[in-house]
């Protein structure tokens, strides 16, 4: 494929373009990306890693999603559905969550760059866990509750109470993550069962728990009427439209836009 690019995408101009979008130093940034849309960038996520952390500095934190739903009830498997005589054994030989050692899937090629990094925390969940570099990071993932996954005890609460930002880096605001929050804001959220894989004490085993049913198929409408209030700041990050954020403002908005739209 022919290459239109004007000059490659690199670590400097990268981070310019981060400045401008406004980016914010020292801050607590979780960052949600997809490399395809930010052009040919010299370096591909090595060097977008290395750009966020120049701009977010040494007491900056960068946070991501290392989420594993495919340890979850193969009941619930849709994309593609398995056999039922299946399920039993899927729930009896599904690795045990290991944060030191399962991949995330469908993440990203950045998010599992930053899980994998020297220094990086990773929160203990099995379906939904979140990584994190930098001065913040063992806060943001401490104390991840299995039920109540994205909610006020999991790193999104901490994102919260310490005034992060969001990045939508080549994303629309179906990925912004942030967003279940609100759903658990809400009065009496409709409920899900979920099961997973787990290590303990007696090694490993299937537990399950209830929380709140997450349901992002509205978020690009969500997010459409909260661009339209001056709160997220659009720009370019390389080739790709990006937008970045306060969790806080975003989370907030969608408590009340949920309310008044579901």
């Amino acid at each position: 494929m022919e290459i239109t690019q004007a000059a490659p995408a690199t670590r400097a101009t990268l981070a310019a373009d981060l400045v401008r979008l406004g980016v914010r130093p020292g801050s607590v940034l979780v960052v949600h990306a997809s490399m395809r849309p930010l052009g040919w960038v010299c370096g591909g996520p090595v060097a977008v890693v290395l750009a966020l952390r120049d701009v977010l500095g040494p007491d900056g934190t960068l946070v991501v999603p290392t989420h594993t739903p495919d340890n979850s009830d193969p009941a619930s498997w849709r994309n593609p559905p398995v056999p039922e005589h299946w399920w039993a054994t899927i729930r009896d030989e599904m690795p045990g969550f290991d944060p030191a050692v399962t991949p995330s899937r469908w993440m990203g090629a950045l998010a599992e760059l930053v899980r994998t990094s020297p220094g990086a925390r990773r929160s203990d969940h099995p379906q939904v866990s979140f990584a994190a570099l930098g001065a913040r990071a063992d806060e943001v993932v401490a104390g991840h509750a299995r039920a109540g996954m994205l909610g006020e005890e999991s790193p999104l609460g901490r994102l919260y109470d310490l005034d992060a930002d969001v990045l939508l880096l080549g994303v629309g605001h179906d990925s912004n993550t942030s967003l279940h929050l609100a759903e658990y804001r809400q009065p009496d959220p409709p409920r899900d069962r979920l099961g997973a894989a787990v290590l303990g004490d007696g090694g490993r085993e299937w537990t399950w728990w209830d929380d709140v049913k997450l349901d992002e198929g509205d978020f690009e409408l969500l997010g459409a009427d909260l661009d339209g209030t001056g709160a997220v700041r659009s720009g370019e990050v390389g080739a790709a439209r990006c937008r970045l954020m306060r969790q806080r403002a975003a989370v907030d908005f969608a408590v009340d836009w949920i309310a008044a739209n579901r």
